[in-house]
């Protein structure tokens, strides 16, 4: 497809040069794809050249046109829109493109040399991966896959949560209330474990404070005198002074929350080249903090908590370390920048974390600047929405929070119900079902989060994401499914296809193009994903080719079509479809069964 643009524009170009003596250089030259109501592939905007010309834009587009279609072999038409001319390309162009595609490899577009590292996941210990969490990953992996297609050569972590005020929270709850419990005692993962005190320490914290209140303390000073803060906050003291029963059940803990992790991770198909911990950052982000100090970029209150002035950049003062010299996020995200910069050297260190954060990323990458650090620059912040369902927003301290694992076994639950209804499963073992039934919920929820653009809030509804039509990851892989069948169909029949041999086709359907033209976008797609960061658009022209394919399928005859070629090359289109259904969908992190 980039050679035939290229081919478009010079040919523009000359139009320009030999109708109205405009020289113009081709690269300058904008094509729009031409709205779906008008025939033509390309659109030309004739309006800037009416004074050049000296005609207006409907006269110069006719012109042009005339021209193009005498002289430039790839097209065939044309129309005049007001100041849009519309291009058709020739049939044969078409036909040389796909036989070009079906004789290509498919590695991944030209290696760009960027560096990029991409952080997500990042949970904390103290409680299990929910909704919210379920975008944040599927989000970073399809990036992640996206901006290595496109070239780029992309490191994937995780930035483990695994200290602070808010896992101390959840172990002085265990430690209290806990009787030595282990997960395999109480029958769940050790991330739900986890969850569960920390749930049992909101409770508990919130009664004092009503205790507080009722005695007349005001609700600020009682959120701070509360018994159990200043326990929780006494031991985050004992933490980082290596308190050894502290860090004994620190450790023991955290080996539950991981081992749960990495059972989450496996089932909703994410991985990770490199795990950083906050435990590991945050005494490199009290250097910064030190250095900060030595260079005048930080100041001291006199309390001895440490702050930065942001006010020229707008964002005000914020702290950096507390008076009793524990950390705070800001400082272990300090440490972490570095660590990445040190190991992987990166051009753009891709940060996935919710809009909630934004204030928060830009007074890192503020800082950083401060600092004089040079990897400040390739920060970037890939804010997303939060996700809500028909019940409302999630709250995990009131254990209201919809947890990933449940909502996953009840996509496959709902999976297998709608799979069984339609009947999709006939000659299935029983393994197999459970493989299908996997595939699909996964793809139901991938697809449903990220189709939405990454910065709109969004509401999850699991009941629709599961439906096999319109817009929905099950309806993209069902058609996958559907030419699978019928390349067994093809093999059993032996039909064989030549793609040099489509040359002498006889004439294509409209349907035909329609699916060729969308084949050829392909690079150009995932290219743009990457520049924007979007798997959205790559989840969009799957759907565009998936329904452009069913429409070929329901009006143009395969196994029926009585001119071997025609139909070899029908079945040769079909296979470049699901290639590229594959393709586009692996990006997104969706399996695509053979068979339905």
């Amino acid at each position: 497809m980039k050679q035939l643009e290229q081919n478009i524009r010079t040919a523009i170009a000359d139009a320009l040069n030999k109708t109205f003596s405009i020289q113009i250089d081709p690269a300058t030259i904008v094509l729009q794809e031409t709205r779906k109501e008008f025939a033509g592939t390309f659109t030309f905007v004739t309006f800037p050249f009416t004074k050049q010309a000296g005609k207006g834009p409907e006269q110069i587009g006719q012109a042009l046109g005339e021209y193009l279609k005498e002289n430039a072999k790839e097209v065939s038409g044309f129309n005049v829109v007001k100041g849009f001319l519309n291009l058709e390309i020739a049939e044969n162009v078409w036909v040389d493109l796909f036989r070009k595609m079906v004789g290509s490899s498919d590695e991944k577009l030209s290696d760009t040399g960027k560096k990029i590292v991409v952080e997500y996941s990042s949970p904390n210990t103290n409680k299990p991966l929910h909704l919210g969490h379920l975008r944040n990953n599927f989000l970073g992996y399809s990036v992640s896959e996206i901006l290595e297609a496109a070239g780029n050569h992309v490191t994937k972590v995780n930035l483990i949560n695994d200290r602070g005020i808010h896992i101390c929270k959840s172990m002085l709850a265990y430690q209290l209330f806990g009787n030595e419990e282990t997960p395999e005692q109480a029958g769940i993962k050790g991330d739900h474990l986890a969850g569960r005190y920390y749930v049992m320490f909101d409770k508990a914290y919130k009664q004092e404070i009503d205790e507080l209140v009722k005695n007349g303390m005001d609700v600020e000073t009682a959120k701070k005198e509360a018994p159990l803060m200043k326990e929780a906050q006494e031991m985050l003291k004992k933490w980082e002074q290596g308190d050894e029963e502290v860090m004994a059940l620190w450790k023991q803990m955290n080996a539950w929350v991981y081992q749960g992790f990495d059972e989450t991770y496996k089932n909703i198909g994410v991985d990770f080249h490199k795990y950083f911990y906050e435990s590991e950052t945050y005494l490199l982000g009290k250097e910064r903090v030190d250095e900060g100090l030595e260079k005048g970029v930080f100041f001291k209150k006199e309390n001895g908590s440490v702050w930065v002035d942001l006010k020229e950049e707008g964002l005000d003062e914020k702290l950096v370390l507390r008076a009793d010299g524990t950390s705070v996020y800001i400082t272990q995200d300090l440490g972490t920048a570095e660590l990445k910069y040190q190991e992987f050297n990166y051009d753009t260190s891709v940060y996935v974390i919710a809009d909630e954060q934004n204030y928060h990323m830009q007074v890192l990458k503020a800082i950083l600047k401060k600092l004089g650090k040079p990897y400040a620059d390739g920060i970037f912040h890939l804010s997303y929405g939060m996700v809500d369902l028909p019940s409302g927003k999630m709250k995990s301290r009131e254990g209201t929070v919809v947890d990933a694992d449940e909502l996953v076994e009840e996509m496959i639950e709902t999976a297998r119900q709608k799979t069984d209804e339609l009947g999709k499963i006939e000659g299935f073992s029983d393994m197999e079902a459970q493989e299908l039934y996997h595939k699909l919920a996964m793809g139901a929820l991938k697809y449903f989060l990220l189709k939405v653009d990454p910065k709109k809030r969004m509401l999850f509804n699991p009941a629709e994401s599961i439906e096999f039509q319109g817009n929905t990851g099950p309806f993209i892989q069902y058609t996958h499914a559907r030419i699978a069948a019928i390349l067994r169909k093809a093999a059993e029949m032996d039909i064989a296809f030549d793609a040099a041999a489509f040359a002498n086709l006889p004439s294509l359907h409209e349907t035909e193009t329609e699916v060729i033209v969308l084949l050829s976008y392909y690079e150009k797609t995932v290219q743009e994903a990457a520049n924007l960061f979007a798997p959205s658009i790559i989840a969009q022209y799957a759907y565009e080719l998936a329904k452009a394919y069913n429409r070929f399928y329901t009006e143009v005859s395969i196994f029926q079509e009585t001119d071997q070629k025609a139909r070899s090359f029908r079945i040769a289109l079909s296979e470049q479809v699901a290639k590229t259904i594959k393709k586009a969908m692996g990006l997104l992190g969706i399996q695509v069964p053979d068979r339905m």
